[in-house]
């Protein structure tokens, strides 16, 4: 099936009348670091030297990043008179780099690389399927189920390669988890952050715990329980463990009260 493209997305409908401002901020920080796949295909891809394959199906993840953020770029401009996306992304990239030039993976592995990858692309699945869900904006709902689509996707191509590394490098069943929990701890890292202020509050001065809380509160407004339920099974998958079942529920359970707790208190401070 041929991958949709910018002219797929019906922008005649715009409907300024049902724009969220809160998920206008998201949308404009969300589009800078879709926008930056190019940097981390070319991490990937000195990560997986001499693995063809592998680099190929990286490139190509990388060009659907990047036309995430051109979509939901060319969305915020409509939403926003005012914002300029090509500028916003200079702006980000000059402040958060990816280390173009590494050989050997952060997460020590290559099948750490993919199990870190697995739960970007849960996350990110997770997330467009929400904000599609929060929003009454019907281009931004289109765009948005286009994006949560390509990220299950590419969830299951990076499990595929996993399942092929797990084989020769037999990265175990903690490994895996310490790898997921470690990534699930970055998702207040400085990138999200960043792109936040980047993208919404680049006349400030950088204040990473002010930005963080600002796109956080906003963030975790937009999840339900069921996102959290799918996102959860994923997960679980990626260390190894059975996606369903009495696990998943217990799993969902805590990361739901979690999550509720910190948006309430994210929302009691910015009260």
């Amino acid at each position: 099936m041929a991958h949709w493209t910018l002219d797929d997305i019906p922008w005649t409908t715009f409907d300024r009348a049902k724009l969220d401002p809160d998920i206008v901020r998201l949308v404009k920080a969300a589009s800078l670091v879709e926008q930056n796949g190019a940097d981390y295909a070319r991490y990937l891809h000195g990560v997986f030297a001499g693995d063809p394959a592998f680099q190929a199906d990286a490139a190509r993840w990388g060009e659907e990043e990047i036309q995430h953020g051109q979509a939901l770029g060319r969305w915020a401009e409509l939403a926003d008179r005012g914002f300029d996306h090509a500028t916003a992304c200079a702006r980000f990239t000059a402040g958060f780099r990816v280390d173009l030039d590494a050989q050997t993976s952060l997460r020590g592995s290559r099948s750490g690389e993919l199990v870190a990858r697995c739960i970007v692309e849960t996350g990110t699945s997770s997330y467009y399927t929400a904000l599609a869900e929060a929003s009454a904006e019907p281009v931004l709902k289109a765009i948005c189920r286009k994006i949560a689509a390509d990220e299950l996707r590419h969830y299951k191509l990076f499990l595929t390669h996993l399942e092929r590394y797990l084989a020769s490098e037999g990265l175990g069943f903690w490994g895996r988890l310490g790898v997921a929990l470690g990534r699930i701890r970055e998702s207040e890292d400085d990138e999200l952050a960043f792109a936040y202020h980047a993208a919404n509050d680049a006349d400030a001065i950088y204040d990473r715990r002010r930005a963080n809380r600002a796109y956080a509160r906003r963030a975790y407004a937009v999840y339900r329980r069921h996102h959290v339920e799918r996102g959860m099974a994923m997960i679980l998958k990626a260390v190894g463990l059975t996606p369903n079942g009495r696990l998943n529920r217990v799993a969902t359970g805590i990361a739901w009260w979690g999550l509720q707790r910190r948006a309430a208190s994210l929302a009691r401070a910015a009260a």
